[in-house]
């Protein structure tokens, strides 16, 4: 599923930013709220989509998010993406997200999630998208795994269609 046989490799899609968690971020218990972490995953991911299709991209789904641990005003997030699995216009990008208290250096693994992405022609078309190419084990994994996902979701899709 290329665009002109062209292909990427996952690392070449791979994007990692970090935010300061401020007061701002925060409910009244001083943990993070989830919109500001969705908000965060959507913009990782974003870069990692559009580093992999070099076109307009936009979000078109967000696997379930869930939120193990809270993440506390002070705490640094680190979030980490990279594309998983494409097909003709989509993309599959698995978002980490992390969080680290800076006086301890303790990290934690606060929550993952999958995002799909369509590439955008300059007519705001669905545009194809070369292929993504996995080299390692962890990446072959991901790839795998992010193919199944794919084949649930186009089920689940005609199912909700025939509703």
């Amino acid at each position: 599923m290329s665009d002109k046989g062209e292909t990427r490799t996952v690392a070449e899609t791979q994007h990692e930013t970090a935010q300061l968690m401020m007061p701002q971020h925060a409910n009244v218990l001083g943990h993070v709220f989830g919109g500001v972490m969705l908000s965060m995953m959507d913009t990782t991911a974003a870069v990692s989509a559009i580093r992999h299709a070099r076109k307009a991209c936009v979000t078109v789904s967000v696997d379930r998010v869930d939120f193990r641990e809270p993440i506390h005003v002070g705490d640094l997030v680190i979030m980490k993406s990279s594309v998983n699995f494409v097909g003709k216009t989509s993309m599959e990008v698995g978002v980490r997200v992390e969080s680290e208290n800076l006086v301890t250096g303790v990290r934690r693994h606060t929550n993952s999630c999958y995002l799909t992405f369509v590439a955008i022609d300059r007519n705001g078309k669905p545009s194809p998208v070369p292929a993504v190419r996995p080299e390692t084990a962890d990446e072959i994994r991901r790839y795998d795994a992010a193919k199944e996902r794919r084949e649930v979701r186009l089920k689940e899709r005609i199912a909700e269609s025939r509703a």
